[in-house]
Order: structure tokens, then C-alpha cells, then sequence
């Protein structure tokens, strides 16, 4: 793999940054590829009307808290409260309008499930997306790029690049890099075009294969295989909206700029300096078996953040619509 060390994340810095290209109020980024045209044209993908999931349940046997090498930065996984039950009714607790009736509540990291790494998530030497001063986020919030901005976005055509099955293998090993070839050369094997303002998902099998297991293991945070760093060219060049993938953390870990104590570096450019919202922990191997049989990579795809006001990202439902 490439080393990737300050210099070469200053030199994608410089060549890839988006700022000012949506003006200079802009707190969106990529998501401003997708038209309302595309949308529409979207809608017309969908001849089957079978939609698919990619999200886990978010219980507590989700992958926060497994064993990694890596700490994990106070996530876990959700806490699901009753607050009223079906007990208390039969025992005759009411409320105080005499409503038999269960509430519940969840206490949870707004990244600890299928989520997306919204704009204000990652700051590159202390600002964030647009040239926004990284201290915008405050105690009480994003004031800039809150999750929240995005609510009326994440609608669009979706494509899916089955990385895994194009290299003929179940799973990709930990530490393997995804290239651009492999992007490319997978989206024609499966006779699907790129186009601009789509939200590209992909497979590398990394979470089916901790599922087979039947242990998150090393999952969160731990090595994986992901995109390389010289996939931000793929980012650029195809003015995607939005990008997800099967892993934690989307890019290869570890990390090539791990030598150089670099953490992430991938999150360093795409998010914050090109604006590019991020979707990890997708579970997509009923979207990928689908598409298998049918041949068919492309849908209508919904996925919209819960728009809790100054978040930095949100648990999400993402949908593929065929």
C-alpha cells in the first residue's frame, strides 16, 4: 500500500478541496450533487417494489465494545429502557388519563450502528467543511454542519459495488486497500454507470463475515479491509453524493499513514475537505444476494439522518428500493 504521510494528506488537501464550490454558507457538501431530475429518475429505477434493509437491529448485540486493539472513543452500543410495560398495565398502573399502554426510551452513541458521518464529524488542522472554524462545534452542538441541515437529503439513485464477489472471494482480508481499479473495474464487470449525485454503497464482506463468527471481534475500530487512500481520486472524479460501506470505518485499516501516527487520514480529506457525507456499518448482504440474482446494481435508495439539531452524525435505516 501507499505511505501515506502529512505531506501526501496535504497535497489531497490542496487538490481536493470543495470549499466555496456550493458558496460560501454552504453546509452540505456533496449531497448537492443530487438533482431533483435525478431524483425523479430514481423513482422510475424501482420495477419490483422490494425493498431491503441495511441496517443492523440496534440492540445490544450490536459491534460496540468488542474486543480491538483500538479504544472505542466511549461508544457502545444502545440501551433500550421501558419505561411503561404491558406488566404495569395488567398490575393496573395507569397514567394519570387511565391509558393502558408501553412507552420506551434508548440511550445511545448517534454512531454506534448503521450511521452517517455527517460534516461536522472530522476536522482537518482545526477547521471543518467549507472553512468553518472546527470550534463551531460546541458543548451545545454543531452550529455548522449539524446533522440536522441534511434532513431533506439522502434521497437519490443507488448503486452497489460488490467488491468481495468481484475478486472472488467472501470476504476481503483485514488490511487489504481497496484501489480505484477495483471501484471501477467492478462497476463495469456489473454493467452499471456512475453518475453524478449518485450514493454509492459497497461490499467487502468484512461484517458478514464477524456475523458468521458470531463475534464482533476486532470489528470496531480494529483492522479491516477499505478504501485506500488513492480512492479520493474515485470521490472526485465521480461526484458522488454520498459513499458507505460493510466496515467500520470505510477506509483500509490499518491505515497506510499509520507509521506516521496519522489516524484515518481518508476522513481527513473526504469530509472535511471535500464534503463528502460518509455511511459505515451498512449491513448489506441481502442487498447484495439480490442484486446477484437479478443483475440488477442499481435502485431507488432513501436513507435519510434523523435530524437531531447540531449532531455530528445519525443512526439511520438506509433503504434500497428495487
Amino acid at each position: 500500500m501507499a505511505d501515506v504521510d502529512r505531506n501526501a494528506v496535504k497535497a489531497a488537501a490542496e487538490k481536493y478541496k470543495n470549499w466555496g464550490k456550493w458558496g460560501p454558507d454552504d453546509e452540505i457538501g456533496t449531497l448537492n450533487f443530487t438533482t431533483p431530475e435525478d431524483i425523479i429518475n430514481a423513482v422510475k429505477l424501482v420495477k419490483k417494489g422490494k425493498v431491503i434493509s441495511l441496517a443492523l437491529n440496534f440492540d445490544h448485540t450490536g459491534p460496540q465494545g468488542a474486543k480491538s486493539k483500538y479504544p472505542s472513543m466511549g461508544r457502545t452500543n444502545p440501551i433500550h429502557t421501558m419505561i411503561r410495560t404491558g406488566t404495569d398495565a395488567y398490575s393496573g398502573v395507569l397514567d394519570k388519563r387511565g391509558i393502558q399502554a408501553a412507552d420506551d426510551m434508548v440511550t445511545m452513541p448517534l454512531q454506534c450502528g448503521t450511521q452517517w458521518d455527517g460534516l461536522g464529524h472530522v476536522f482537518y488542522e482545526k477547521q471543518m467543511w467549507n472553512g468553518y472554524d472546527c470550534r463551531e462545534v460546541t458543548s451545545a452542538g454543531a452550529q455548522k454542519c449539524g446533522i440536522e441541515k441534511t434532513k431533506n437529503k439522502m434521497v437519490g439513485r443507488g448503486v452497489f459495488l460488490d467488491i468481495a464477489r468481484y475478486k472472488g472471494v467472501d470476504s476481503l482480508e483485514d488490511g487489504y486497500g481497496v484501489t480505484n481499479e477495483d471501484l471501477y473495474e467492478t462497476a463495469k464487470k456489473q454493467k452499471v454507470e456512475l453518475k453524478r449525485g449518485d450514493y454509492v454503497t459497497i461490499r467487502t464482506g468484512h461484517m458478514e463475515r464477524c456475523i458468521k463468527a458470531g463475534s464482533w471481534d476486532g470489528y470496531p475500530g480494529g483492522d479491516a479491509p477499505g478504501f485506500s487512500f488513492e480512492t479520493l481520486d474515485f470521490v472526485h472524479k465521480t461526484e458522488l453524493a454520498a459513499l458507505a460501506s460493510d466496515t467500520w470505518g470505510c477506509e483500509v485499516r490499518p491505515n497506510e499513514s499509520e507509521k506516521h501516527g496519522i489516524n484515518q487520514p481518508w476522513h481527513w480529506i473526504t469530509i472535511p475537505i471535500m464534503g463528502m457525507t460518509m455511511g459505515e456499518i451498512f449491513n448489506v448482504k441481502e442487498l447484495a444476494d439480490d442484486c446477484a440474482a437479478d443483475g440488477v446494481y442499481e435502485y431507488l435508495f432513501v436513507a435519510p439522518a434523523i435530524p437531531i439539531t447540531g449532531a455530528v452524525g445519525s443512526p439511520v435505516n438506509p433503504l434500497a428500493i428495487k
